[in-house]
């Protein structure tokens, strides 16, 4: 992290992932008098998945939509996420999840010093600012939704989190404000 810091061309990322179902979640919404909104419920647990890598500086968002989450997807992630910084040092948050840290991923990674990888503690979620992009996506997406189709609402998940900035107060929660003096555009 030391050479992270002296380095201007630091960019700090936040990674999770997440699973979208066609499943309808439901959350208080208006109707009129006498109409109770229906709520789809679709038999399938049919999902699709999606890593997601929130930039802390911007509010933009990386994103990988994936049917499966494991250590060749992660290493395909990574990729993903070097070539949006390939000049940068990468330090990049994310969990302790097991394909996180399988073979593969940790062979990617000691190919590439370029990333750093730093973990959130065990079962802090809280702390992982992706989450809130999540929980942001979803109220906007994925609760109440009428999508008859899940590639159809996967579609919309992704066009909201490739679209969207989500605003993020993670660095300077910590101090970042007080370490580095420079603005980031």
């Amino acid at each position: 992290m030391d050479h992270a810091q002296e380095t201007a061309e630091t960019v700090y990322l936040a990674e999770d992932e997440a699973s979208l179902y066609l499943q309808t979640t439901t959350q208080a919404v208006w109707a009129p008098c006498g109409q109770t909104p229906q709520v789809r419920s679709d038999a399938q647990r049919t999902k699709i998945s999606f890593y997601g890598t929130l930039n802390l500086h911007t509010g933009k968002e990386i994103v990988l939509r994936t049917p499966e989450m494991n250590g060749p997807t992660s290493v395909q992630h990574l990729e993903q996420i070097l070539a949006a910084f390939p000049t940068q040092h990468i330090v990049l948050f994310w969990d302790r999840a097991s394909w996180h840290k399988g073979t593969v991923v940790n062979q990617f990674l000691q190919a590439h010093p370029q990333i750093e990888a730093l973990y959130f503690p065990v079962a802090s979620p809280e702390l992982n600012p992706q989450e809130h992009v999540w929980k942001a996506t979803r109220h906007a997406v994925s609760h109440n939704h009428l999508a008859p189709k899940l590639p159809q609402l996967a579609d919309q998940f992704q066009d909201h989190l490739a679209q969207s900035t989500f605003e993020c107060s993670f660095l300077y929660r910590y101090g970042y404000g007080s370490i580095h003096c420079q603005n980031f555009i």
